[in-house]
């Protein structure tokens, strides 16, 4: 049985049932069964298909951010816009996906040669908790125009929002067995990885689980694609427009109470401006407020779960023995839910634990910086290798970073965001393989040489 709780209040949510081993393989089958013929689809027809996929979400919205809000502990203004980015994921794959896919003619001794890109079956997307709609998208989008099945294990948190979810593809009247939802606990995933059935896996999550689901799927010799953690680094040297920086520093570190993968983790400021920088962070952290995610306002909503939340304040406990300097936050709130302040740590340093770790909800950690030199040393002193960034107006910095930060991902005077229309992943403890754009939709396709004498 799967058991979430509220996020909010902290009580439990009515128990979800589970199917256990047979029934969940049962699932798997159906949607290896349907495969042959969903690759036979017109490619044509997958897009239509797709398209009906986005109106079925929008006319879902509300509902679906709702059940985020109460699973999960997502603001429903945030919510709503995850749903509309799916949507738009759905219509970019059907819009592009017959061009991505179309066969490259190579040269070669042959009178013809080229490559084709096929599906390769039944692909498994293991799924978080804290973008259920769109991480899910992310996945099944590209995996479908491509011409595979899918099947989606949502997180134990957000069961019923993996059946509204799934419901939409329904309501697209999709084939039967084309996109499955697989309520199982997390005891079950290895077996569901090792069925012949499975021909690749997507999963999304942390490093160490990252690491047993791609030995798993090694041990089979299935293609798999990891976006799991990171330590996101953040430039900002004395000649950037610090107003701005500040903005979306802030909006970054705490959107979704900081539960974002690629959100920015660690500040690095040039020594310059840092007491400046600080001060400019403090304003804007200390004045966000805690909230009801199901109510229309701008608070900050709760961690997910009770142990993740004291995680995290172990975390910032740890940073601060360690001699960094609390600015605002920091301390476990009385009341209800699973709720955690705006936390700014001023002074953090390599092997304090706001340095070395991912930390998943709304603490920022602030380091200083000699220079651009000391500054790219410190951001890429990490394991992690996911999204990066850096403010500044200097074109010779800007290279200079894009060229040197270790990460899969660099925005320049921006947010580190995702775009169906752009590749996203990382390297080191962060995963490999990539999700969205061209470079997505051939993550999961067999790349066949063709060559006729």
């Amino acid at each position: 049985m799967l058991t979430p709780n509220n996020p909010t209040t902290g009580e439990a949510l009515p128990i979800f049932p589970s199917l256990d081993a047979t029934k969940a393989k049962r699932i798997v089958g159906m949607a290896v069964t349907a495969a042959p013929l969903w690759a036979d689809t017109p490619i044509a027809e997958r897009a239509d298909a797709l398209r009906r996929v986005a109106k079925c979400l929008r006319d879902a919205k509300h509902e679906l951010a709702r059940l985020m809000a109460e699973e999960m502990g997502k603001p429903l203004r945030e919510g709503l816009a995850e749903v509309e980015k799916s949507a738009g994921c759905a219509e970019y794959y059907a819009d592009n996906g017959a061009q991505f896919l179309a066969a490259e003619t190579l040269a070669s001794d042959a009178s013809h040669s080229y490559v084709k890109y096929q599906p390769l079956g039944t692909v498994l997307g293991i799924l978080p908790w804290n973008a259920p709609v769109w991480l899910a998208l992310r996945f099944m989008a590209p995996a479908l125009m491509a011409g595979n099945t899918c099947i989606m294990k949502a997180d134990p948190n957000v069961p019923r929002t993996a059946v509204a979810l799934i419901a939409a593809f329904h309501e697209a009247e999709l084939p039967g067995g084309v996109a499955l939802n697989l309520p199982i606990t997390t005891d079950l995933i290895g077996e569901i990885i090792d069925h012949p059935g499975i021909k690749a896996v997507s999963f999304t999550g942390s490093s160490n689980a990252g690491k047993k689901v791609a030995a798993r799927a090694a041990a089979g010799l299935k293609p798999a694609v990891l976006e799991l953690g990171g330590s996101d680094p953040c430039i900002v040297l004395a000649d950037a427009d610090l107003e701005k920086a500040c903005d979306i520093i802030t909006l970054s570190r705490l959107i979704n109470a900081g539960q974002s993968c690629i959100a920015v983790k660690r500040v690095i400021v040039e020594e310059a401006v840092y007491d400046d920088v600080c001060e400019r962070l403090y304003q804007r952290f200390s004045q966000k407020t805690l909230g009801d995610p199901r109510k229309e306002s701008d608070s900050l909503g709760p961690i997910a779960r009770e142990d993740l939340r004291l995680g995290l304040h172990d975390q910032v406990k740890r940073t601060i023995d360690a001699g960094a300097r609390c600015l605002c936050g920091g301390d476990l709130p009385q009341g209800d839910g699973f709720f955690y302040p705006a936390t700014l740590l001023l002074d953090v340093m390599p092997g304090m634990a706001a340095f070395d770790e991912e930390t998943f909800g709304p603490v920022l950690a602030v380091s200083k910086a000699r220079d651009l030199d000391h500054a790219l040393e410190l951001a890429n002193t990490t394991a992690y290798g996911l999204g990066s960034s850096i403010w500044t107006t200097d074109e010779n910095s800007i290279e200079r970073a894009i060229y040197t930060l270790q990460a899969g991902q660099v925005a320049v005077n921006g947010i580190v965001k995702t775009d169906p229309r752009l590749p996203s992943g990382g390297i080191g403890l962060s995963g490999y393989g990539r999700e969205l754009g061209p470079q997505g939709i051939r993550e999961f396709v067999n790349v066949k040489q063709v060559w006729i004498a």
